[in-house]
């Protein structure tokens, strides 16, 4: 795990200029990478590949990068882990290996079979740029569910990338114009989707895809003839049918899939360990890495005090159970609001998850022990773990109600006070009520006034709907959009893990961790998992009003099911209530309508409209409220 960087420059410019400035970008990721720190150059065509090292395995100097292969011809710099490298090592001839790091075997790899080829036979999570100098083609490549960030952009005919934003504004030729379409995106899902950023003409890579540039002395580098390539597609797997399986053959032959994707993970030559809270998730997970390790298993949790949001208690059964060696750390509000003012340089460009704050900490205690730790993320995206998953074929057969009877339905529902909701919900349904039942409540009434299934889904996973808060160019039509064919709730985890899961939980996750130089795996992303998974029968993933049937079934065969069985919880802080108290002055500064008109992008009736509802618990508007705060500290950093 590392952070890369690098710049293209076939003007002619002084290599040690160029050297000069990637090593200046290359420091801004110095957090990835605390272990060490290269830059190689191609003078002949102006490449500078840079990295800033976390060795994770191999620790000697013979699994630094950037690194080139025995004959010269490539050179590669990686973010990532290759986890079944070893066996990519015996499959390639026999050579003089100078050690035993994947980065190595990589490269070798691409050497012997082509880049493409070895992409498709690694397993693991990467962002890397190779430098061919026979064919002077520099390539960019990303992991098959971008686990591993890669943004790039041209600044006056040079290519610059980069792991994250920093590196490429640490150039002086970078352009930071505010891309308002992007803005307005962010403002309705929290985060900006691939390809775009919140920059005009800086672009990510997309999960599972390449972008090759052949460079030529003397000519500007041009990226509007270019387009990434995919070289793996989740949806053509899921669209090759579905699997005919059984209950019992499919659980054999899932639990066999995690058991060797953990082990693959577990493989370092650094302590390891995994975040546990006590959901199916990380519980399987960690259950499935104690039964494979020599020791007990290193797990972290965190605690608030904060009714609905203490996941620790559940995880401290589970790792009892488990015989994990546990350590939880309970956070006060304070403690976690001291995280906000470091979010804005933690993730470069606006980000709205406010799961980022629990993250962090958790990520920033597992750091005092381990330098990697493995994580349940994925699992909800491919095994139906949300509510939007369960709520899928109700929604779509309430279409079939007559338009103007949906919309009264809606309007009685929203008539209602989310706090209303609460206190009537939980009082009929006491334990088993999720959650802040009352925004669900009317998440749903928005949902059932929608005409089609693809506006259920855009409202589901938007944190307001009517017109933009922001001014300038709007698009929200090109959201994350629900995919065709099949029936709707597998349509919507296949659109959540092509969409969702990249462009909001894996940023989250990778700045969020990386932040403290900790290396974060997901077991749940093998990709032979994911593969398995979309092509599951719906009802091996919902079942009897629940998701993620069958790790649930996996999961029973280690830990009791009274141990687990609670409502969702998620992974968050009470934003919401901290808007109404502790954060309110510092929001309300953020939010005041004189700054937003002359700052110029957002509508500030709209804005003070929203933060006015919530402050009178007429709505709870805390997603939307938070994206616009994220914006806004963010905006202040500039």
């Amino acid at each position: 795990m590392c952070g890369i960087a690098g710049i293209v420059d076939p003007s002619g410019a002084d290599i040690a200029s160029l050297q000069a400035l990637a090593r200046r970008m290359n420091d801004t990721l110095a957090h990835r990478g605390p272990d060490g720190s290269g830059v190689w150059a191609d003078p002949d065509a102006g490449v500078v590949l840079a990295q800033r090292r976390l060795a994770i395995v191999d620790l000697s100097p013979a699994g630094a990068q950037p690194m080139a292969d025995r004959t010269g011809r490539y050179c590669i710099t990686l973010n990532g882990e290759i986890y079944n490298y070893e066996e990519l090592r015996r499959d390639l001839p026999q050579c003089n290996w100078r050690g035993h790091s994947d980065t190595e075997v990589l490269l070798e790899a691409i050497a012997a079979w082509g880049l493409e080829a070895t992409l498709g036979r690694a397993v693991g999570m990467f962002a890397l740029a190779l430098w061919d100098k026979r064919e002077r083609v520099l390539t960019l490549a990303r992991d098959r569910f971008g686990e591993k960030p890669l943004y790039y952009c041209v600044a006056r005919g040079a290519l610059l990338f980069a792991s994250e934003l920093k590196a490429l504004r640490a150039h002086p030729a970078f352009d930071a114009r505010i891309d308002r379409g992007a803005l307005d995106q962010f403002l309705r899902v929290g985060c900006v989707p691939a390809p775009r950023t919140i920059y005009e003409g800086v672009f990510k890579l997309p999960p599972a895809s390449t972008l090759a540039l052949r460079v030529t002395p003397g000519r500007p580098l041009e990226l509007a003839a270019q387009a990434p390539r995919l070289y793996w597609s989740l949806s053509e797997i899921s669209a090759s049918g579905t699997l005919a399986i059984g209950d019992e053959e499919a659980l054999e032959q899932l639990e066999k899939l995690l058991r060797q994707s953990i082990a693959g993970q577990m493989v370092a030559d650094v302590p390891v360990g995994a975040f546990l809270s006590g959901g199916i998730d990380s519980s399987l997970a960690v259950a499935l890495m104690q039964t494979q390790a020599s020791g007990r298993v290193k797990t972290f949790s965190i605690g608030f005090a904060e009714a609905g949001y203490d996941e620790a208690t559940h995880a401290r059964a589970v790792a009892a159970h488990l015989g994990t060696d546990h350590t939880e750390l309970y956070v006060s509000a304070g403690a976690a609001m001291d995280v906000i003012p470091l979010l804005s340089a933690m993730y470069d460009e606006p980000f709205g998850d406010s799961s980022q704050i629990p993250t962090h900490l958790v990520a920033r205690l597992a750091r005092e022990q381990v330098t990697v730790s493995l994580s349940g993320d994925g699992a909800d995206e491919l095994f139906g773990g949300y509510n939007r998953h369960i709520l899928a074929r109700q929604l779509e057969r309430m279409r079939y109600i007559p338009a103007p009877l949906r919309s009264l339905a809606a309007r009685a529902i929203g008539a209602v006070a989310p706090s209303d909701w609460d206190r009537v919900l939980g009082r009929i349904l006491g334990d088993r009520a999720p959650v802040r039942p009352g925004e669900k409540m009317h998440k749903i009434a928005g949902a059932l006034a929608e005409p089609d299934m693809v506006s259920v889904y855009r409202r589901l996973i938007s944190a307001y709907d009517g017109p933009s808060l922001s001014f300038g160019a709007h698009d929200a039509v090109s959201l994350w959009t629900l995919h065709s064919g099949g029936g709707v709730a597998e349509r919507m985890m296949l659109s959540d893990a092509q969409g969702y899961l990249p462009d909001d939980i894996l940023v989250k996750v990778d700045r969020a961790a990386m932040a403290v130089a900790l290396e974060t795996r997901a077991p749940y992303l093998d990709h032979r998992v994911a593969e398995f998974a979309v092509r599951l029968p719906v009802g091996l993933k919902l079942r009897a009003g629940q998701g993620k049937w069958a790790l649930r079934a996996l999961l029973d065969r280690h830990v009791p099911r009274r141990l687990i069985e609670r409502p969702k919880q998620g992974f968050g802080v009470p934003v919401g209530s901290w808007l109404r108290g502790p954060l309110k002055d510092w929001a309300d500064g953020l939010l005041d309508a004189a700054r937003l008109k002359r700052e110029g992008y957002l509508d500030a009736s709209r804005v003070r409209a929203l933060w006015d509802a919530h402050q009178s618990k007429r709505q709870d508007a805390q997603h939307a409220l938070w994206n616009v705060l994220m914006f806004q500290a963010w905006l202040s950093h500039q």
